[in-house]
């Protein structure tokens, strides 16, 4: 007798982050966790842009005086830091902001992202990207580290040169970006789960699958 496998619902998740957010990598991380212990469901997940420094200068500026610009000086950085350092070791993540010499602009890093998805690699891309900014103090504005990083997930460097070379996709970004605010997200990560529960910060696992919970059910009964 052929016994019939109950329906898995399929959730479309919009992750909206900035990929020089630290709690963005945190949120991210645990967000995957608890994907990962959730095969009853079927994920699609979008990668979506949020600058938090959207005037920074397309070449970044120097660590030092982003500090002082976003927190008013080194010591407060460090306490902040210290603490985020300390949640990173729980999931995984060795963060390293010591290593850290410039803040890049975070747009040909968001543009890289669209651009791997077109080939199914933007999961793998926005890990990649925020270990090498996070853990290597990589300067992912830096067109040199941005190539290397997509060439380690496996793309075509020579065209992944030609891509960051043009202006392309830029303006979706932006606009992405734009779309953000206007939909009253203020701050990074938010997850968006079935197109209508939104969650926002770097949320235990527990708070994420009780959402997805809810999703699920939602999901199944249309």
């Amino acid at each position: 007798m052929n016994v019939l496998a109950p329906p898995k619902a399929r959730l479309p998740i919009e992750i909206v982050l900035d990929l020089i957010c630290p709690w963005c990598y945190l949120g991210v991380r645990r967000l995957m966790r608890t994907i990962r212990r959730r095969p009853d469901l079927l994920f699609d997940l979008t990668w979506r842009p949020f600058l938090l420094n959207p005037d920074m200068p397309r070449l970044g500026m120097a660590r030092p005086d982003y500090v002082v610009r976003k927190f008013g000086g080194e010591d407060r950085a460090r306490r902040l830091y210290a603490s985020i350092s300390e949640i990173g070791l729980a999931e995984g993540i060795q963060f390293r902001f010591d290593r850290i010499r410039r803040t890049p602009s975070s747009v040909d890093a968001h543009r890289l992202v669209r651009h791997a998805a077109r080939f199914g690699r933007a999961d793998g891309m926005v890990e990649a990207l925020f270990s090498a900014h996070f853990t290597d103090g990589a300067d992912i504005g830096d067109h040199g580290v941005l190539i290397a990083v997509a060439t380690a997930c496996g793309l075509d460097p020579l065209s992944v040169r030609r891509y960051l070379m043009s202006d392309e996709d830029a303006d979706l970004v932006h606009g992405d970006n734009l779309r953000a605010h206007r939909l009253g997200i203020n701050g990074v990560p938010c997850f968006v789960i079935g197109e209508r529960h939104a969650i926002a910060g770097a949320q235990e696992p527990e708070v994420i699958e009780r959402l997805l919970d809810v999703a699920a059910l939602e999901a199944l009964e249309v």
